[in-house]
């Protein structure tokens, strides 16, 4: 505990178990200066951790028992790793003389957490706590952000020793030298279809202000990678979209037409380069300058003409320093590119009794500028992508790892922290009966998000893939759902639930002003099984 104090952290997720009661015991001394929240779930636990992580910078702190707490808690070390966030889960452990007889809750975190985590360690001896929380923190942060997995063995925490403590960690990145910007510059001058895709994690405020100030002082049109639309200011001119999972046709066009991609924090991964088609692998047909914190990713699957390895943050101030090109020979690529994106932002016309998208729409030109909008998996996620425009100091937190039952304890996380903050979680019907006890959590510790809740009584996106591929075979997909309204009234939140456009505005502002947790039930018809088609539009295009 003193050793999680000396290095900023101040507050906690976590399922209480017996296996780390000393850490509990000392957390009991320290309450006026570290907050612990404990969670329903251990999945929940993590996934607030996780959100911490993205929306702070810092490394999220996870406390879970051994056996089954670890294994719940898996989904959010996933996360964490597939989403550059820096997170330690502490794990509570067997005594050290009850090893290999798979005694009590026995697993090997080290095997079990290797793939999952950038570093899986037990400490052993109580002396070397200060060494292995400091490495704990630097690894997290360090490089490609991530997730880190420390086990306690329960007889080790109850011994002392005499030992110093650490200094305060701190991170290290790398930045680009000015060869590297000045041979970015001159590939990028020689370009005429340049398109930059901006992405992964540890952007900062200035940092997201500084790749910004280059691409519009260069005329650069710029994309965001999978669930990251809040790195770049989507009111810019040179903003053009998403790469996610609902992206538009014509952005994906884009791509494939550019002939020089400059991207910047993203791996680009499968979402974002849709199964690795869009742009060839290894050697894809633009230039490719790839800029990465971690040097092992760049080359893993594309080959670029030019790698730099750099964090965001370092290589964003760089460039913003440049002497920006002349931009006028792309001036034309970059505004027809500005206004495909426009055009797939419209409101579609529907015969819905709820129109998710005018519905959306009005959310977004009410929300304040530093709302927080977290989204778990699913279809009904494309109406946050493409309707609500994102800018710092707002924020979008989803998993690019695409677990379901993240939203609500994100949402849970983020308005704990200030909750003042307006904090939105979109979350369909599967995906809250996931997760969806931690509006519990919420209500102990004074959080007050607003769950928007789609209910479609069916696992739609999965049920939008059985269409494609083999419709009217509906198989495993359905739903029965309970009443949420009550359940999510039985906790003591405001709930209510929305069937028409016209009443979902009004339902959302009465949420905002009860000062609780609020569910709002929305009542959407399964045909519209996304934001861009429809069941009957599916199954019509598999004809022949």
């Amino acid at each position: 505990m003193d050793q999680l104090l000396v290095h900023g952290a101040d507050l906690a997720f976590c399922v209480p178990g017996e296996s780390y009661l000393e850490v509990l015991d000392a957390l009991f001394d320290a309450r006026d200066r570290f907050k612990l929240v404990n969670a329903r779930h251990e999945a929940g636990a993590a996934n607030m951790a996780e959100a911490y992580g993205k929306l702070t910078g810092k490394p999220g702190i996870c406390m879970v028992t051994r056996g089954p707490g670890a294994c719940h808690a898996a989904v959010g070390v996933h996360t964490a790793y597939q989403d550059s966030t820096p997170m330690i889960l502490l794990v509570g452990q067997i005594a050290r003389g009850t090893r290999d007889r798979e005694a009590f809750q026995e697993v090997d975190y080290r095997q079990m957490f290797g793939p999952l985590a950038k570093w899986a360690a037990e400490i052993e001896t109580t002396s070397r706590i200060p060494e292995y929380i400091a490495r704990a923190f630097q690894v997290a942060t360090s490089g490609r952000p991530g997730p880190v997995v420390l086990a306690l063995p329960e007889d080790m925490l109850a011994e002392t020793s005499d030992v110093e403590d650490a200094k305060p960690y701190v991170t290290a990145q790398a930045a680009p030298d000015a060869a590297q910007l000045s041979a970015m510059r001159e590939l990028l001058g020689k370009a005429e279809r340049p398109l930059m895709i901006v992405g992964g994690g540890s952007w900062t405020g200035i940092a997201c202000k500084d790749i910004t100030a280059f691409a519009e002082a260069n005329g650069i049109p710029v994309a965001c990678s999978f669930r990251r639309q809040d790195v770049v200011d989507n009111a810019s001119e040179n903003y053009i979209g998403d790469l996610s999972t609902s992206v538009a046709a014509s952005l994906t066009k884009r791509v494939k037409e550019a002939d020089l991609l400059l991207v910047v924090g993203a791996r680009l991964g499968e979402i974002t380069t849709q199964t690795y088609r869009v742009i060839a692998s290894p050697t894809p047909k633009p230039k490719l300058v790839h800029v990465y914190p971690d040097p092992d990713e760049i080359g893993r699957v594309y080959v670029p003409d030019l790698a730099i390895v750099a964090s965001s943050s370092e290589f964003a101030a760089g460039a913003k320093a440049l002497k920006p090109l002349d931009g006028a020979k792309w001036k034309a690529w970059r505004e027809a590119a500005r206004k495909d994106h426009l055009d797939s932002i419209k409101i579609p016309a529907v015969g819905f009794p709820l129109d998710m998208g005018k519905a959306i729409s009005d959310l977004a030109a009410a929300l304040p500028k530093d709302f927080v909008v977290t989204i778990d998996a699913g279809n009904f996620s494309g109406w946050a992508h493409r309707f609500i425009r994102y800018a710092r100091p707002c924020r979008q937190l989803g998993p690019t790892s695409g677990a379901m039952g993240y939203s609500v304890p994100a949402a849970v996380a983020a308005s704990i922290m200030n909750p003042e903050r307006t904090v939105v979680s979109f979350v369909g019907d599967g995906g809250f009966l996931m997760s969806g006890q931690e509006i519990g959590t919420a209500m102990q510790h004074g959080g007050r998000p607003i769950v928007l809740l789609f209910n479609n009584r069916m696992y739609g996106t999965i049920r939008m893939h059985q269409e494609r591929d083999f419709p009217e075979r509906v198989s495993g997909t359905d739903l029965v759902n309970p009443d949420f309204v009550g359940f999510a009234k039985s906790f003591g939140c405001h709930a209510e639930r929305v069937e028409k456009t016209a009443d979902f505005m009004p339902a959302f502002e009465r949420a905002l002003k009860s000062g609780k947790p609020a569910v709002i039930e929305l009542m959407t018809d399964p045909e519209q099984v996304s934001s861009r088609t429809t069941i009957t539009a599916l199954r019509a295009a598999k004809r022949p």
